[in-house]
């Protein structure tokens, strides 16, 4: 199960497919969003992603219960206000991309509403990203498909049904090049709720590539998720915490990136292949394998006990499969202390 994001192979025996999610993060400040791109690209990041939304086209102005956050980070805000807040002017994104044409990193986003997609496609992104909380959002899905390009899908929010919905829609609609996000939709996410084991059975159930949206603090449980097959990881990215923003308390610092990204490199790297060959590495140290050696003085025809063989390193002697043949034999000359067993010391 491959599919292309950009210039990137996804899926089977392909890198890991690493995203630094910008998010809020740039703090309304066109210069920061800047330097969080070039440091994402520094900290080894394959792709940046963005939001595309105003807090007009994601909900509306009113205080009313309905629209008052609870149980969250964000406790007491406004849905109006909170993105108000958070979103990223439109007219930085062309800004933006080109800067990362630049860089040769693929920047995309996840678009909100159907007016974020055209504008991204004058954008020409190479792909796009549903964020969980929009996967019942069925008639911007078919809009996202009638592009033509790849689609990431987080399922955070998601029962199996409707994850099931959504991705009939999306085929049913001609979409092309599919993957899913585990993703635990808490802000930040405790490991124990990760369920990393959904990942495979995510790629199996639906066989297309998955991968792992992550908001838990550090990178122990996007690195895990590489062993279990994760082709895909996302992360939100930050230049620092202190600088706060709805996003910065769970979001990663570039030196925590960098350390993510070296590890997910060397996680991937030693998953390799079914194997059961021995390396050459392995062969040189064979030799302090356990093997039969004599381990007392014996005399020319002296009856060989345990006393005098032993299975010891290294491997110079007899396998030790053969002690019981040799116990109870007689010697065919006089053996030293500290000699390999061979068939020609026994008669």
């Amino acid at each position: 199960m491959n599919i292309k994001l950009g210039s990137h192979a996804v899926g089977d025996d392909a890198p890991v497919f690493v995203i630094a999610e910008m998010s809020a993060n740039h703090n309304h400040d066109m210069d920061r969003a800047v330097k969080i791109l070039e440091a994402a690209v520094e900290a080894g990041a394959d792709a940046v992603k963005l939001q595309t939304y105003t807090p007009d086209t994601i909900t509306i102005d009113s205080d009313n219960q309905y629209f008052r956050i609870k149980g969250t980070l964000w406790e007491g805000q406004s849905l109006h206000s909170l993105y108000k807040e958070a979103y990223m002017p439109w007219e930085w994104q062309p800004r933006l991309k080109k800067v990362a044409d630049e860089l040769g990193v693929m920047l995309f986003s996840s678009p909100f509403d159907h007016s974020a997609v055209d504008f991204l496609e004058e954008m020409d992104v190479a792909a796009y990203k549903l964020a969980s909380f929009e996967v019942v959002d069925l008639p911007l899905i078919r809009k996202i498909a009638s592009t033509g390009k790849p689609m990431i899908m987080s399922t955070g929010m998601a029962d199996l049904d409707e994850i099931q919905e959504a991705v009939d829609t999306f085929h049913d609609a001609g979409g092309k090049g599919l993957v899913l996000l585990k993703c635990t939709s808490a802000y930040p996410a405790l490991a124990e709720d990760a369920n990393l084991r959904t990942i495979p059975d995510l790629a199996q159930r639906f066989g297309v590539p998955a991968g792992l949206s992550d908001h838990t603090l550090g990178s122990a449980v996007a690195v895990t998720s590489v062993a279990l097959g994760a082709c895909v990881v996302e992360k939100h990215f930050t230049l620092s915490r202190e600088a706060g923003g709805p996003d910065a308390s769970f979001s990663m610092e570039p030196d925590e990136f960098k350390a993510m990204v070296r590890d997910i490199r060397i996680a991937e790297k030693s998953l390799g292949k079914v194997t059961y060959e021995i390396t050459e590495k392995q062969k040189a140290s064979r030799n302090f394998r356990r093997s039969l050696f004599f381990v007392e003085d014996v005399q020319k025809g002296e009856i060989i006990t345990g006393a005098h063989v032993r299975s010891i390193r290294p491997s110079n002697g007899l396998h030790t499969r053969h002690l019981e043949e040799i116990i109870g034999k007689k010697a065919s000359r006089d053996i030293e202390r500290g000699t390999p067993c061979s068939w020609e010391l026994i008669e």
